[in-house]
């Protein structure tokens, strides 16, 4: 018997496939410089480039975009190949056996024809693709809101802050002055009294709004997704005017603590009115009417929402999904080629061959197609409810905008009546003709209504951007979920 005395090299041929795939990889967040100057264009950027929820967007975009291009490769070709080494050891009382078998092969098979089976699943996957891409808008349009909710709220309370600062310097003035009447006996007791109450619960509403203030900052920071964030200033907006036209934001003295039990300092220059009338917290409210009807709002709304257009695409996807369910009733029909080496014999063949074939479970089909109508049903369900609610949605936000814009020139007048009383009041409490109620009442009304003027700007910019969201119209700074991230 011939015997092995070599040992023989096998060398397997493999084919590799190379999936090419996009990489996506974050940059830097954005961060803020010390003593930047950011406007409200500025603080969307940061927040768009931070968004983890616009990046969790961004991505499933692009793995619907790659099973998209996957749906399309069953139109390429399979490609086979394979090789190997078989050695076999007989022996028996009368004779032994060795032999060894080196085999290879390959293989090629392609789809001709499925009856659109695969044509329905690419169009699936491309309405999956369209619905990602709204989805990614939608969120860009959230985050572009709770940035501008949040950067007007730091202005109302950096206002509503300067008004309790005022009105601490105001009731300090009106303490000074009772205590002096009050040592010469032309004041009682009662009215020192309340001057001093009300001095401390000025006090106590300043600290609150310094804290409300600083929340306000804490929230304008986290919808632009960046901590530890150094001392910056925020610029005023058409519509919500101070005279420092930079906001310094800061949260370096949250912890600080002050004594405001003990009396104020004596002094000679506190002013009586708050900064809303003589120091113009608010200079003006300018703004350029909304440039669109009720009816126009709705019908920007059916047209641009972009999470109106995902349902849509959805439904277009689910349409496709139910038409390949009912196709994989059809077989497919492909060819296939073949190739086989066996070195024993040095034997060599080859195979060609065209196959129809389907296998269905017939009873299980039917009822996946019963499934898939009622989810084409659900799906178009969804876009009537959204529909319906978007109308209520835009009615809602529009007659809210269109309410707080008439409340505001009201308003105005408002803080210059209380403002006159409160001249009125005062000037007669320091000649002995009015009392201290009237004077408090009077300091009351105008405190009131310079931070009812306030909130309600701040209302009324609110809702304007709620309203813009609610018709997704077109904003000042759009990314394209195309862009590199």
């Amino acid at each position: 018997m011939k015997t092995i005395d070599k040992l023989k090299v096998l060398t397997i041929a493999t084919a590799v496939i190379f999936c090419i795939t996009p990489c996506f990889a974050t940059e830097k967040a954005a961060v803020i410089q010390k003593g930047a100057k950011l406007t409200m264009s500025d603080c969307i950027r940061i927040a768009l480039d931070n968004s983890p929820l616009i990046n969790k967007a961004y991505y499933n975009y692009h793995i619907s975009k790659n099973d998209e291009k996957f749906a399309k490769s069953a139109f390429f070709p399979t490609i086979g190949v394979g090789t190997g080494y078989n050695y076999n050891a007989t022996k028996n009382n009368r004779m032994s056996n060795n032999n060894d078998v080196y085999t290879a092969q390959a293989s090629l098979s392609q789809l001709i024809w499925n009856f659109g089976k695969t044509n329905s699943r690419i169009k699936m996957q491309k309405f999956n693709k369209i619905a990602a891409m709204y989805n990614f808008d939608d969120i860009v349009l959230d985050t572009i809101f709770g940035v501008k909710t949040n950067y007007y709220n730091v202005l109302a309370t950096k206002a509503t802050m300067d008004i309790n600062r005022a009105y601490v310097q105001i009731n300090e003035r009106n303490y000074q002055r009772t205590k002096a009447y009050f040592d010469e006996g032309i004041k009682s007791k009662i009215d020192l009294v309340n001057a001093e109450v009300n001095l401390s619960d000025s006090k106590v509403t300043l600290v609150n709004s310094v804290k409300a203030y600083q929340n306000a900052i804490v929230k304008l920071n986290n919808s632009m997704y960046v901590a530890h964030t150094p001392e910056y200033e925020i610029s005023t907006t058409e519509t919500f005017n101070f005279k420092n036209k930079e906001i310094p934001v800061s949260l370096t003295k949250i912890s600080e603590k002050k004594d405001l039990s003990k009396a104020p300092d004596p002094i000679s220059d506190a002013t009586l009115t708050s900064k809303v009338e003589k120091m113009d917290v608010i200079e003006t409210f300018n703004f350029k009417p909304f440039p669109y009807t009720f009816e126009e709002c709705v019908e920007l709304a059916d047209k641009n929402r972009p999470d109106l257009k995902a349902y849509d695409a959805t439904l277009q996807a689910m349409k496709q999904s139910l038409l390949y369910i009912k196709r994989e009733y059809y077989p497919e029909l492909s060819a296939s080629a073949g190739y086989n080496y066996r070195d024993q014999y040095n034997q060599n063949s080859l195979s060609v061959g065209l196959n129809l074939s389907t296998s269905i479970n017939i009873m299980g089909k039917k009822y996946e197609i019963d499934n898939g109508k009622l989810q084409v049903e659900l799906a178009q369900n969804e876009i009537d409810l959204l529909k319906q609610n978007i109308y209520f949605e835009v009615q809602d936000a529009y007659v809210n905008m269109v309410q707080l814009e008439k409340q505001i020139p009201l308003l105005a007048v408002k803080v210059k009546q209380t403002y006159e009383n409160f001249e009125l009041a005062d000037g007669r409490y320091a000649v002995g003709i009015g009392d201290y109620i009237q004077l408090q009442d009077a300091r009351v009304n105008y405190n009131n209504a310079q931070n009812s003027y306030v909130q309600t700007v701040y209302n009324y910019n609110v809702a304007r951007a709620n309203l813009e969201r609610l018709i997704a119209l077109q904003q000042e700074i759009v990314i394209n979920v195309e862009d590199k991230r």
